[in-house]
């Protein structure tokens, strides 16, 4: 696992994709609803809602991944990328596939849409996470607080005309 193949994931590839995001699921204490029917209808519907890559170990294994998808700030007049996924196997850690799944994701988002910054969350029950995007040159916005609306407060916006 010296030098894993990292290329975009395929609808072929959407078994290992789920394998990897439920791992980061379970690293993280998260509920996973998602499913492979639902990657699917995200990354290769119509309107697909993210890209991904993957990093094989070998041809059946995935040993990192990496979701994202464009974001825009018209206070920074700049499209970027929305990383909503990054996880890397424990017995890849350490050896900077992070850094290089961040980079091949950047460099995808600046060919594909002319991304030029990168914005994502980091849980703070997660320092060692936190470490590796400090260590990065990542930095906090303080100017902002990251707010969210849930599938119910959706449907209550929508019923509010």
């Amino acid at each position: 696992m010296e030098h894993p193949v990292i290329r975009p994931v395929a609808a072929r590839d959407l078994p290992l994709l789920d394998t990897a995001l439920r791992a980061l699921s379970k690293d993280l204490g998260d509920a996973h609803p998602a499913d492979i029917k639902f990657l699917a209808e995200a990354g290769f519907g119509p309107t697909p809602a993210f890209h991904a890559l993957i990093a094989l170990s070998d041809p059946d294994k995935a040993c990192a991944v990496i979701v994202f998808s464009p974001v825009l700030s018209t206070t920074l007049a700049a499209t970027g990328l929305y990383i909503s996924d990054l996880w890397v196997a424990e017995e890849a850690r350490g050896k900077g596939l992070g850094r290089r799944l961040l980079l091949e994701a950047a460099t995808f988002a600046e060919t594909r849409w002319g991304a030029n910054f990168l914005k994502l969350v980091v849980y703070n029950g997660s320092p060692d996470a936190r470490k590796f995007y400090d260590r990065l040159g990542f930095s906090v916005r303080t100017d902002e607080t990251t707010l969210f609306l849930n599938k119910d407060g959706l449907d209550a916006l929508k019923g509010q005309t």
